[in-house]
C-alpha cells in the first residue's frame, strides 16, 4: 500500500517536472501568435472590415470613400485562389495572366488602377497596416483617382491566407 502511494506521489512530481510540449512556444521560447481562422461565415464582416479601414484611411487623406464592385471581389478571389496553388505571392496567374487580363475575364468596364496581394498568417487588418508601411501598396489605396475596390482572399488548411485587393475607376456611365 505504501509503495502504491509512493510511487502515485513519484510519478505525480515528474508531470509536474515534464516539459509542455504542446506549448504555444516558438524559438527562443517566445510566444506563437494564435492561427486567424477565417470561416465562411466570417465573409462579410472581413470584407467590410477592410473597406471600412481602407476608407478611414482615405477619409484622414481627404480622398474619396471606396465602395465594393463584385467583379473586383470576383478578381480578387479568382487570383488569391491562384497564388495558394503557385505557392507564391505575385500579380501573374498560372496561365500568365495580369490583373488587367483578370479584370477582362470578369467583365470590369472600368479602369484598373492597382492590385496589393499578400501571402501571411495576419488579419485583413494586419494585412492593410503592412500594404501602409510601402509606398507602392499605399499608393493603390490611396490613389486619389479610385472609386471600387475589390477584396477577397483564400485561406490554406494550414492557416495561411493569400489576400487581394484591387482598386479601379468606374466605367462611365
Amino acid at each position: 500500500m505504501i509503495y502504491r502511494i509512493v510511487l502515485a506521489l513519484g510519478l505525480l512530481l515528474l508531470t509536474g517536472c515534464a516539459q509542455d510540449t504542446g506549448s504555444n512556444l516558438g524559438p527562443g521560447d517566445r510566444p506563437l501568435r494564435p492561427v486567424y481562422v477565417i470561416n465562411p461565415a466570417d465573409t462579410g464582416r472581413i470584407q467590410y472590415s477592410i473597406l471600412d479601414g481602407v476608407n478611414s484611411l482615405r477619409r484622414a487623406a481627404r480622398l474619396q470613400m471606396l465602395i465594393f464592385n463584385a467583379k473586383l471581389n470576383a478578381a480578387a478571389a479568382t487570383h488569391a485562389r491562384d497564388m495558394s496553388v503557385q505557392n507564391r505571392a505575385w500579380h501573374f496567374g498560372s496561365d500568365g495572366s495580369s490583373p488587367l487580363d483578370r479584370m477582362e475575364r470578369v467583365g470590369y468596364e472600368g479602369t484598373l488602377l492597382g492590385e496589393n496581394i499578400s501571402e501571411t498568417f495576419e488579419s485583413e487588418l494586419e494585412t492593410l497596416a503592412a500594404w501602409m508601411e510601402t509606398p507602392a501598396t499605399r499608393t493603390i489605396i490611396l490613389a486619389p483617382d479610385a472609386q471600387e475596390m475589390g477584396f477577397s482572399w483564400y485561406q490554406e488548411p494550414g492557416g495561411k491566407i493569400w489576400w487581394t485587393l484591387v482598386t479601379g475607376i468606374k466605367a462611365p456611365s
